[in-house]
Order: C-alpha cells, then sequence, then structure tokens
C-alpha cells in the first residue's frame, strides 16, 4: 500500500472534522428548542442525529485505538443534551481520529482491528473501518446538514475537499482549528 494511499486516509480524517467544525458551528444559532425540534431523519431531531454521529464515531475511534468499549458506547444515545457540549466533545473526538490518522503507514492501513460487538468480535481491515467510518460521518451530517435548512439557520457548505484554489476561503477556520494547509498535505 502506497504512502499517497495514507495521505488520502489523513485527508479524509481532516475533511471531516472541518465539516463537524462548519455543521456544528452553524448549529449553534439554533436556540435550543430548534435543536431538538422533531424533523424528518433516522434520528428526527438535529440533537439526536449529531449525538448519533459522536456516539458510532466513538464506536469505532475506540476500536481503532486497540479500545474493547463495544456497543456500551450507545447505551446513552443522547450524551450531550447542549450543542455546547456536544461541539466541545467531537471536536475532542475528531482530534483522536486525526490522531489515528496520522501516524497510518502503509503497514498499518492494512492491519487488522478487532471490534467488540458484544456477543461477537468483528475483525475489519483497519483502511476499509476508516472508510466505513467516514461514509457513516458524512452520511449523518447531510441528515442534519438538511434539516438544518429547515430552520432559520444557513447550512453550510459541506461538499469541498480542500480546493488548493479555495485555501484562502478556509484560512479563518483552519486558524480556529490550530490548522494550516500543511497540517493536511504534509507528507
Amino acid at each position: 500500500m502506497s504512502s499517497g494511499l495514507v495521505q488520502t486516509y489523513r485527508s479524509f480524517a481532516y475533511n471531516n472534522a472541518w465539516a463537524n467544525h462548519r455543521l456544528l458551528t452553524a448549529c449553534a444559532d439554533l436556540s435550543q428548542a430548534e435543536f431538538e425540534a422533531p424533523r424528518t431523519g433516522f434520528f428526527p431531531s438535529i440533537r439526536r442525529t449529531l449525538n448519533h454521529v459522536y456516539v458510532i464515531d466513538h464506536f469505532y475511534i475506540d476500536a481503532l485505538e486497540g479500545g474493547w468499549l463495544g456497543p456500551r458506547a450507545w447505551a446513552n444515545e443522547v450524551p450531550y443534551s447542549s450543542l455546547a457540549e456536544l461541539k466541545a466533545a467531537q471536536a475532542a473526538m475528531d482530534k483522536r481520529l486525526l490522531a489515528i490518522c496520522d501516524a497510518l503507514t502503509p503497514e498499518l492501513l492494512a492491519g487488522v482491528i478487532r471490534i467488540n460487538r458484544d456477543t461477537s468480535v468483528q475483525t475489519e481491515r483497519r483502511d476499509r473501518l476508516l472508510m466505513h467510518l467516514f461514509q457513516h460521518q458524512i452520511h449523518h451530517r447531510g441528515q442534519a446538514h438538511a434539516m438544518l435548512s429547515e430552520t432559520s439557520v444557513a447550512p453550510p457548505q459541506l461538499d469541498e475537499f480542500f480546493a488548493e484554489g479555495e485555501a484562502p476561503l478556509r484560512a479563518a477556520e483552519f486558524a480556529e482549528l490550530g490548522w494550516t494547509e500543511e497540517t493536511i498535505w504534509k507528507s
């Protein structure tokens, strides 16, 4: 497996953290009632949907770190009632995922992860598990994004992937996150 592919996984992790930052920052303009209001989706509110992203991140990131948390991750489906608490927790979870991806090597990317499913142990290649996790996050952020469009808060653009010519447009957000373009694209 090439080092270029490792960079691809790293950039997906950074894009994921940036998208979470953008979406949760936009949601900060919602009232608590709007955050909790029933909406159409798998998890029928913005609060429940974004908490689901966090909970499943916790489940898989723990496994990627070698932990054994397993289904206890979703014992509380809404661990964070307020957006401020959720935003801080998601940012911490994103940093854990970034650390995992920053440490990747071609050998690690091809390695096998053991996932506690309580009644069984799932084994999965790290590269496949990461792609599954990224896809899960994209899917549910999209649902929250659609729900946000039903409010007075404008949904942020989430369909960008670090186009080189648009670097100046994201510089302020990168500064908030403590990143530069070089942070993402270092080899």
